[in-house]
């Protein structure tokens, strides 16, 4: 029977802890997926999952997908993600999180955390009470809210995504369907709307609809609509694995460009897209801005650097996109192929610097212990 373990295998995964306080109701997964390229960085989701098996999955998939963020945005960090498993709007207390700022600060630096859905600044800035290893706060040289930085980046993908479907390179008057209008939607339909594309928005929360109808005149459907929608460009910008047999049928876009994590649900359906003539730009090379942003605390935050690193996400899926169409392979495997020949590069010169030190030592200890029965000798 196929369990946990067999998951973690197929995933790859380095460590995986679950927490539970019983005090303050904490249920949490923390999963490290990789430390190759350095302490692993990323969000926290606090979501009622429907049971624990669905929070592990998405701990799993999640932070696997910030191992290949990190290591295409050409960061020196590797990929972690953490949930929690409750209602951010119902039952999200003071108690909770510092349940789980101290869960965070168990792991010794292997895992940094930072903001996701569920999860806010304000909560970061709580959490930092408790663990030296959270980014993204406003606090003792926080970065703030990630967000904006994230639509930033992402906004400068789609720019790249046009020319390859073919629709030129202004959004002047090309239609979007953007998929969920929290944070990071809102602002990328602000990028949106001030370069003059149409906005068709939907989002299960009817406040969050409201200000962006109001602010940038977009118009509303409801979310089971947003798929079928006839517009140039579909932007996920709410949960995963939205990309599937379901959806793809629906869709009568020329390109997907989201922020959203783990769009597709499984590999084929990058496939499916594909055979639709859909382009496809990798949600995690996509929406990285926000990881580059909270990363820059870790080497003290400038916010000029960010904004010059976040532009060249627009370079980064203009050559996945191109790779891809020029080696026939999908963009998913494209950019796969870059972020696994950094990871497999920085594997090798870690285990060379392995080898050359354990040399070294070994050459170091056996002159120590020559030099140590020297005055054994001398005293016979």
């Amino acid at each position: 029977m196929m369990g946990v373990f067999h998951d973690l295998d197929a995933y790859g995964h380095e460590q995986v802890v679950f927490f539970h306080d019983k005090e303050s109701g904490l249920k949490a997964i923390i999963g490290v997926h990789s430390t190759v390229l350095g302490p692993s960085l990323g969000g926290c989701r606090m979501w009622k999952y429907s049971d624990e098996a669905a929070a592990l999955r998405d701990v799993l998939r999640l932070s696997r997908g910030m191992t290949y963020k990190a290591a295409v945005a050409d960061l020196k960090l590797g990929g972690g993600k953490a949930v929690v498993i409750a209602d951010a709007r119902t039952e999200k207390t003071p108690e909770l999180l510092e349940a789980f700022g101290k869960a965070v600060e168990s792991v010794a630096g292997r895992y940094i955390t930072a903001e996701d859905v569920g999860m806010s600044v304000k909560d970061i800035d709580y959490i930092r009470n408790f663990t030296k290893h959270a980014v993204g706060g406003s606090n003792e040289g926080g970065s703030g809210d990630p967000s904006v930085m994230t639509a930033f980046g992402c906004f400068q993908g789609i720019k790249a995504a046009l020319k390859h479907a073919g629709l030129g390179e202004k959004l002047e008057g090309v239609k979007v369907a953007v998929q969920g209008v929290g944070n990071v939607g809102y602002h990328l339909c602000s990028y949106l709307s001030a370069a003059g594309a149409k906005l068709i928005i939907t989002d299960i929360y009817p406040n969050q609809v409201e200000k962006v109808v109001q602010e940038f005149d977009a118009t509303v459907v409801t979310p089971d609509q947003i798929y079928s929608v006839d517009c140039d460009i579909f932007a996920p910008c709410a949960l995963g694995a939205i990309l599937n047999e379901r959806t793809i049928p629906q869709l009568k876009c020329k390109i997907v460009a989201g922020s959203a994590n783990n769009q597709l649900e499984n590999d084929n359906d990058g496939k499916s897209l594909a055979d639709k003539g859909i382009v496809y730009c990798p949600d995690y090379a996509l929406n990285a801005g926000g990881l580059i942003n909270v990363a820059a605390e870790i080497d003290g935050y400038n916010k000029e650097l960010v904004l010059s690193k976040v532009s060249k996400i627009y370079e980064t899926i203009d050559s996945i996109l191109s790779r891809a169409e020029s080696e026939g392979v999908l963009p998913q495997e494209a950019a796969a192929q870059i972020a696994e020949q950094r990871l497999q590069k920085a594997s090798f010169i870690k285990k060379a610097e392995k080898a050359i030190g354990e040399d070294f030592l070994n050459s170091t200890l056996g002159s120590q212990t020559k030099s140590a029965k020297i005055p054994e000798k001398l005293n016979r």
